[in-house]
């Protein structure tokens, strides 16, 4: 009888912004880059409300700008 594990495995990211840029580098080292234009919120951002994030099912949430981006 095989098991099966209903928890869900937390995935890891890192986010950084550098350059007009938002990179998110996912847990298998593979990254991705998202210009700050596309997020005005972001882009007028301070570093305080771009650090508080979490990452969902579907991508980030900025918790103080209430900002989903997917990847």
């Amino acid at each position: 009888m095989p098991l099966f594990n209903t928890r869900k495995q937390e995935k890891k990211v890192k986010v950084t912004f550098s350059n007009g840029l938002l990179f998110v580098e996912k847990a298998d080292g593979k990254q991705q880059a998202f210009p700050l234009e596309w997020f005005p919120a972001l882009l007028n951002a301070t570093d305080e409300e771009r650090e508080d994030w979490k990452q969902t099912d579907k991508g980030i949430y900025f918790n103080k700008l209430d900002l989903n981006v997917s990847f």
